[in-house]
């Protein structure tokens, strides 16, 4: 099926620009607005991400304030970290997981980190993509790739939860070896 295989060139293919080639120069909200969409997959002209939601983000930790009113790449890589898992996260999930990224606490480390994770997951749904599966079997199809995000999603709040329970006992073992 076309369709299909059209779908599975853009897992295999499309991903968020390098942490060296997002924009050096400091952009303006409108234009990060329309820089967000190349940033990652879209099948659809709907608009992903709105001034409000940019304040929102920041409101909540999840971005960095801008620099006046312009946005660099620290605020372009966090954006699109969120972009991509606002889709099966809430906010305070992305908080965790974004406090938990192990290669350090750069925002440039945390992109890439971000950036070989999805990668990694678009390269999985790509090799598990039937493009000659018949037409009448789409909904069955569908329903498999619904039911693998439920339960990836399940799978993810839990192991969350278990990052959240042991951050505080790390904090206070940290403080007992101080004193």
């Amino acid at each position: 099926m076309e369709e299909l295989k059209q779908l599975k060139e853009k897992l295999e293919r499309e991903r968020p620009v390098a942490w060296e080639d997002l924009p050096d120069i400091a952009l303006y909200m409108d234009q990060v607005i329309s820089y967000m969409p190349r940033q990652l997959i879209n099948f659809k002209e709907e608009e992903q991400l709105t001034s409000a939601m940019v304040n929102n983000y920041i409101k909540d930790g999840l971005v960095p304030r801008a620099d006046g009113k312009r946005y660099g790449p620290v605020h372009l890589g966090y954006l699109t970290a969120v972009c991509a898992m606002k889709k099966v996260l809430s906010v305070k999930d992305m908080r965790a997981m974004l406090d938990s990224v192990p290669d350090g606490k750069e925002p440039e480390a945390i992109y890439n980190y971000f950036g070989r994770a999805l990668d990694t997951a678009l390269s999985e749904a790509a090799a598990n993509l039937d493009t000659d599966i018949p037409e009448e079997q789409l909904p069955n199809l569908a329903l498999s790739l619904g039911l693998r995000s439920y339960a990836n999603q399940l799978a993810c709040a839990r192991v969350l939860d278990i990052i959240r329970e042991r951050s505080p006992q790390e904090d206070k073992r940290h403080k007992t070896d101080k004193e």
